[in-house]
């Protein structure tokens, strides 16, 4: 992302937000952080957009490629739903600005003017790293006073304490869990706590969360979101656990949530329920990295990259004729990460496809698709259909989750010879 190393949140007040094609789609109201135990850094959960139709609604910072020249672009995906603050959430301009808090070093009160954020190196996170302050009496008319800007760490008065048991400071002490951690600690909390979480997680995290969790805590979730918001995250699920999720629905609650869903979300959904759960149209993803053979190794090493693409997925791209969205025009071969670490970035990926190995049918059924990943050493594995388009991709966690016990999500996990931090 071409970002500022540091930026200050009254300059983004205001700025327009543009979609890669460079139409402005609105401007920036607010941004959206949310406060962590102690002194760490808050973590930056997007902006608060303003579109042309006076409609505020809330943009991830995942779906923020550049902070540049006095615009933010976007990747051009935006859920036009109305931004609804979450308990865990703070707003940096309405809320966390004109605030007064306390020098930790001095104990002296001072007034917050402005703050800043930074991308964290590597990564596409985002944090509030430090804030402008005024020394002096607080009040609208104050002017004077020395201003010093200082780390987040040496201010008192922002962040959330340390003891309670409300959802906020709950979900604070489990930010750096797992998803699959997480959603163990849920499976045992109570439904009433269970919801309170739910209902204080961002619709990524509680996606991902969701599919970690046993299929009755899925239910039961979903069940008590606003119809809404259950849609959201289900369209930021995996498409095939979402699909199989939706599946356990009555009819009339899948209807009512398919017709909230953006429209090519619902089709991938439909798509997948037509299949039979234990087969390789059942297990696959609709999402799988899909390239032209036109492309290049630059091109197809740039999309491995995506943070947000699972191992096995990023393992390989497969390359069809356009069009290049699942289902796709025909399918041509697959490239291994391997072989593109192996070859120059010029090289197009056409000329450097594995044509040899088979590619799975869409009824194919689960003893077969086990065969295939052990007998040619797969982690994804390609489903085509009789046409010869690429359906989607089916990875070896599925495979597993179609493998282990029905109730394995809720069995705890240990290592072999594992033993206590004392060592006995």
């Amino acid at each position: 992302m071409a970002a500022a190393s540091r930026i200050f949140v009254s300059h983004l007040s205001g700025t327009a937000v543009f979609d890669p094609n460079g139409d402005q789609v609105g401007r920036v109201r607010d941004l959206v952080a949310m406060l962590r135990v102690g002194r760490r850094p808050p973590r930056l959960l997007g902006l608060v957009v303003e579109l042309s139709t006076r409609r505020r609604i809330f943009l991830p910072m995942t779906r923020v490629t550049g902070i540049e020249s006095g615009q933010v672009i976007t990747t051009g995906v935006l859920n036009v739903r109305r931004f609804e603050q979450r308990p865990t959430e703070r707003l940096v301009l309405g809320e966390l600005l004109d605030r007064r808090v306390t020098l930790v070093e001095t104990g002296e009160e001072v007034t917050v003017l402005d703050i800043s954020v930074q991308q964290l190196p590597a990564r596409r996170d985002w944090e509030i790293d430090r804030v402008f302050v005024r020394k002096g009496k607080g009040g609208a008319l104050r002017r004077k006073g020395e201003t010093l800007t200082v780390e987040w760490s040496a201010v008192t008065g922002f962040s959330l304490e340390e003891h309670g048991q409300g959802a906020e400071s709950l979900l604070a002490s489990f930010e750096q869990l797992r998803p699959a951690d997480l959603a163990n600690v849920l499976h045992h909390f109570s439904p009433k706590r269970r919801a309170e979480v739910a209902a204080a997680l961002d619709d990524d995290r509680l996606a991902d969360v969701l599919e970690e969790l046993p299929e009755d805590d899925q239910i039961e979730i979903l069940g008590k979101l606003k119809e809404e918001r259950a849609a959201d995250v289900l369209e930021a699920m995996d498409p095939d656990d979402a699909a199989d999720l939706l599946a356990e629905l009555p009819e009339d609650d899948q209807e009512r949530l398919l017709g909230l869903m953006e429209p090519a979300d619902a089709a991938d959904m439909r798509r997948l329920m037509q299949y039979e759960e234990s087969t390789a149209g059942g297990m696959m993803t609709t999402e799988p990295i899909v390239l032209q053979p036109d492309a290049t190794v630059a091109d197809a090493l740039a999309r491995v990259r995506q943070q947000d693409l699972s191992p096995a997925l990023a393992a390989q791209v497969y390359v069809c004729r356009p069009p290049d969205q699942t289902p796709t025009g025909k399918y041509l071969g697959l490239v291994h990460f391997q072989r593109l670490l192996r070859d120059p970035p010029f090289t197009l990926v056409g000329t450097v496809i594995d044509q040899d190995l088979q590619s799975l049918r869409p009824d194919t059924p689960l003893p077969a698709v086990t065969s295939f990943f052990a007998t040619y050493d797969m982690v994804a594995a390609p489903v085509v259909d009789e046409s010869g388009s690429l359906l989607g991709a089916v990875t070896v966690d599925d495979v597993l989750d179609h493998l282990l016990p029905d109730d394995w999500r809720e069995t705890e996990f240990h290592l072999a010879g594992e033993v206590n931090p004392g060592g006995e």
